[in-house]
Protein backbone atom coordinates (compact mmCIF):
# COMPACT_ATOMS: atom_id res chain seq x y z
CA UNK A 1 0.00 0.00 0.00
CA UNK A 2 2.73 2.34 0.80
CA UNK A 3 3.43 2.32 -3.20
CA UNK A 4 0.22 3.37 -3.87
CA UNK A 5 0.66 6.30 -1.54
CA UNK A 6 3.12 7.92 -4.48
CA UNK A 7 0.29 7.96 -7.11
CA UNK A 8 -2.25 9.94 -4.49
CA UNK A 9 0.34 12.35 -3.28
CA UNK A 10 0.97 13.02 -7.21
CA UNK A 11 -2.57 13.11 -7.85
CA UNK A 12 -2.67 16.37 -4.79
CA UNK A 13 0.86 17.99 -6.12
CA UNK A 14 -0.99 18.39 -9.62
CA UNK A 15 -4.09 20.02 -7.88
CA UNK A 16 -1.50 22.21 -6.04
CA UNK A 17 0.70 22.43 -8.93
CA UNK A 18 -2.40 23.43 -11.60
CA UNK A 19 -3.81 25.72 -8.85
CA UNK A 20 -0.81 27.97 -8.39
CA UNK A 21 0.03 28.01 -12.36
CA UNK A 22 -3.41 30.06 -12.41
CA UNK A 23 -3.14 32.33 -9.48
CA UNK A 24 -5.21 30.56 -7.26
CA UNK A 25 -2.73 30.61 -4.64
CA UNK A 26 -3.13 26.64 -3.07
CA UNK A 27 -6.14 27.04 -0.16
CA UNK A 28 -7.22 23.67 1.25
CA UNK A 29 -10.63 23.63 0.05
CA UNK A 30 -9.08 24.38 -3.50
CA UNK A 31 -6.95 21.59 -3.70
CA UNK A 32 -9.11 19.07 -2.22
CA UNK A 33 -12.27 20.76 -5.03
CA UNK A 34 -9.34 19.79 -7.76
CA UNK A 35 -8.10 17.09 -6.42
CA UNK A 36 -11.03 14.75 -4.84
CA UNK A 37 -12.86 13.62 -8.40
CA UNK A 38 -9.24 12.32 -9.83
CA UNK A 39 -8.98 10.42 -6.67
CA UNK A 40 -12.27 8.91 -6.40
CA UNK A 41 -11.43 7.92 -10.25
CA UNK A 42 -8.18 5.98 -8.87
CA UNK A 43 -9.58 4.41 -6.10
CA UNK A 44 -12.13 3.11 -8.31
CA UNK A 45 -9.18 2.07 -10.86
CA UNK A 46 -7.28 0.78 -8.17
CA UNK A 47 -9.62 -2.15 -6.65
CA UNK A 48 -11.31 -2.77 -9.61
CA UNK A 49 -8.47 -3.86 -11.76
CA UNK A 50 -6.38 -5.06 -8.01
CA UNK A 51 -3.38 -2.51 -8.50
CA UNK A 52 -2.54 -3.56 -4.94
CA UNK A 53 -1.34 -6.93 -5.92
CA UNK A 54 1.71 -5.28 -8.36
CA UNK A 55 1.36 -1.39 -7.53
CA UNK A 56 4.75 -1.16 -9.48
CA UNK A 57 3.80 -2.49 -12.24
CA UNK A 58 4.08 -0.56 -15.57
CA UNK A 59 1.44 -2.48 -17.24
CA UNK A 60 -1.03 -2.43 -14.22
CA UNK A 61 -1.24 1.29 -13.86
CA UNK A 62 -2.22 2.05 -17.60
CA UNK A 63 -5.70 1.24 -17.30
CA UNK A 64 -5.75 2.52 -13.52
CA UNK A 65 -4.74 6.09 -15.12
CA UNK A 66 -7.19 5.44 -17.81
CA UNK A 67 -10.13 4.73 -15.01
CA UNK A 68 -8.66 7.91 -13.14
CA UNK A 69 -9.44 10.53 -15.95
CA UNK A 70 -12.86 9.43 -16.89
CA UNK A 71 -14.30 8.92 -13.38
CA UNK A 72 -12.20 12.45 -12.55
CA UNK A 73 -13.58 14.41 -15.63
CA UNK A 74 -16.91 12.72 -15.27
CA UNK A 75 -17.30 14.16 -11.70
CA UNK A 76 -16.12 17.32 -12.22
CA UNK A 77 -18.78 17.64 -15.28
CA UNK A 78 -21.49 16.55 -13.18
CA UNK A 79 -20.27 18.61 -10.40
CA UNK A 80 -19.89 22.17 -12.83
CA UNK A 81 -23.33 21.28 -14.85
CA UNK A 82 -20.33 21.72 -17.88
CA UNK A 83 -17.46 19.09 -19.23
CA UNK A 84 -14.05 20.68 -18.09
CA UNK A 85 -12.01 22.64 -21.07
CA UNK A 86 -10.08 20.43 -23.47
CA UNK A 87 -7.07 21.94 -22.03
CA UNK A 88 -7.74 21.01 -18.77
CA UNK A 89 -8.25 17.25 -20.34
CA UNK A 90 -5.36 17.12 -21.60
CA UNK A 91 -2.96 18.69 -19.11
CA UNK A 92 -4.76 16.32 -16.77
CA UNK A 93 -4.30 13.49 -18.73
CA UNK A 94 -0.51 14.05 -19.43
CA UNK A 95 0.24 14.80 -15.93
CA UNK A 96 -1.22 12.10 -14.07
CA UNK A 97 0.16 9.89 -17.11
CA UNK A 98 3.87 11.11 -16.29
CA UNK A 99 3.48 10.94 -12.81
CA UNK A 100 1.56 7.72 -12.99
CA UNK A 101 4.33 5.74 -14.99
CA UNK A 102 7.56 7.83 -13.84
CA UNK A 103 8.14 6.87 -10.75
CA UNK A 104 7.50 3.49 -11.52
CA UNK A 105 10.13 3.47 -14.34
CA UNK A 106 12.74 4.93 -11.44
CA UNK A 107 11.93 1.84 -9.37
CA UNK A 108 12.06 -0.37 -11.99
CA UNK A 109 15.88 1.19 -13.28
CA UNK A 110 16.94 1.30 -10.00
CA UNK A 111 15.74 -2.59 -9.68
CA UNK A 112 17.32 -3.61 -12.36
CA UNK A 113 20.44 -1.70 -11.64
CA UNK A 114 20.71 -3.67 -8.30
CA UNK A 115 20.13 -6.76 -9.96
CA UNK A 116 22.77 -6.39 -12.09
CA UNK A 117 25.06 -5.65 -9.38
CA UNK A 118 24.20 -8.61 -7.75
CA UNK A 119 24.50 -10.71 -10.58
CA UNK A 120 28.27 -8.99 -11.10
CA UNK A 121 28.71 -9.99 -7.52
CA UNK A 122 27.80 -13.51 -7.50
CA UNK A 123 30.18 -14.12 -10.98
CA UNK A 124 32.82 -12.82 -9.22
Amino acid sequence: MPWLLLDVAWIVLFAIIGRQSHGEGSPLLGVIGVAWPFLVGYIVGAFALRLARAPRSITRIIPVWLVTIVVGMAIRTIQRGRAPDTAFIIVATIALAVGFVGWRLVVAGICRRRAARADDAGAG
